[in-house]
């Protein structure tokens, strides 16, 4: 088309004449428009975004507790089937805060270590990115610090001083402590130790150890154990705790150990400030079965979880709770440090 001459000059924008109702109409479709597309954007992200689910206690804890989670290196297939690294790997991939060691005769935590190959391994659990809460030990069994044999005495109270320096020299402040025994049901060379006897022992074995444990700035956590026939109540705990007037000596509180008389929740207000650190051990009132092997999963047992986090709670207890297991699932040896995982979130409220 050709425009005529006298208006090839004039704006385009004034050769259209435009109702001033159709403006208004066009001004108010552009409006609904841009209203629906609005409106269809809020309903993709509601879409896209699920709302939270109201508490539900058949789910999980409906109050949240701020405590971390810890599992110790005997639920992993270690050092048979699993490296040390693999372990502090998965517990990490698995969601755990922490992972908790054991020292022993033979392992990558021995007499045989040096205080480079520990500061290696805390190195390698700051690159995994894990923390280590804390130290734990099977040789105060063979080596009780309550021995009727002096040279067994004297080496448990040795050994333990290394599992303390090994703390140190990996800046793990919380070391556990079986203080003695009057009696190991599961092995058949201790000699029963009189009450009184294994009492004023274990006081002496600590009470060394203790001034080690200021120069090194560990604590000494006393594991309530039962089976030991020693330190049987929470009363009798505190008493022992408190005669060192010291903070390097508290309490390693385990909730299964208890478990079989008595309740765990009732001694967690009375051990109150004390409790250093824990053992999660899931224990079951229904079985005959009081050996090792008497200890579940966490959640398959008689345990009042409920009760348990909140009694933690009230006394102001944030840190770990290590799920502590001695059977490394046969096969596929993932689930349990998976399950067990799931099962703490839920304990804690976490889900």
């Amino acid at each position: 088309m050709t425009l005529p001459s006298d208006r090839l000059n004039v704006p385009f924008a004034q050769t259209v004449a435009v109702d001033r109702r159709d403006a208004l109409r066009c001004g108010l479709a552009a409006i609904g428009l841009a209203t629906a597309a609005t409106g269809l954007a809020s309903t993709s992200i509601a879409q896209e975004t699920p709302a939270a689910k109201p508490a539900d206690s058949r789910r999980s804890s409906p109050k949240r507790y701020e405590m971390k989670k810890s599992i110790n290196l005997w639920a992993f297939p270690y050092p048979d089937r699993m490296t040390l690294r693999e372990s502090m790997q998965l517990a990490k991939d698995a969601g755990f805060d922490g992972i908790e060691l054991n020292y022993d005769l033979e392992s990558d935590l021995s007499p045989k270590s040096s205080t480079k190959d520990f500061v290696a391994i805390r190195k390698m659990a700051d690159e995994i990115g894990i923390e280590i809460s804390g130290l734990c030990s099977f040789l105060f069994w063979p080596y009780p610090l309550s021995s009727n044999d002096a040279e067994k005495r004297n080496r448990g109270i040795e050994l333990a001083g290394m599992i303390a320096k090994a703390a140190s020299d990996m800046r793990v402040e919380d070391v556990l402590l079986v203080p003695g025994a009057v009696h190991i049901p599961w092995r058949d060379d201790h000699e029963p130790v009189p009450n009184d006897v294994c009492d004023r022992r274990a006081r002496e074995a600590v009470g060394k150890l203790a001034t080690q444990a200021e120069k090194l700035n560990v604590s000494l956590n006393i594991e309530n154990i039962f089976f030991n026939g020693y330190l049987m109540t929470p009363m009798e705990m505190n008493a022992f705790v408190d005669s060192f007037s010291s903070e390097h000596v508290n309490v390693h509180f385990d909730t299964g150990n208890i478990a079989m008389f008595q309740h765990c929740e009732h001694w967690v207000p009375i051990l109150g400030k004390r409790t250093k650190n824990v053992h999660l051990k899931e224990f079951t009132k229904k079985g005959t079965d009081y050996s090792l092997e008497t200890f579940r999963p966490l959640l398959d047992g008689t345990t009042n979880w409920p009760a348990l986090m909140e009694a933690f709670d009230q006394v102001g207890y944030r840190g770990f709770l290590t799920f502590e297991y001695f059977h490394p699932y046969t096969h596929y040896p993932e689930a349990l440090i998976y399950q067990t995982s799931d099962s703490l979130d839920r304990i804690l409220g976490r889900v």
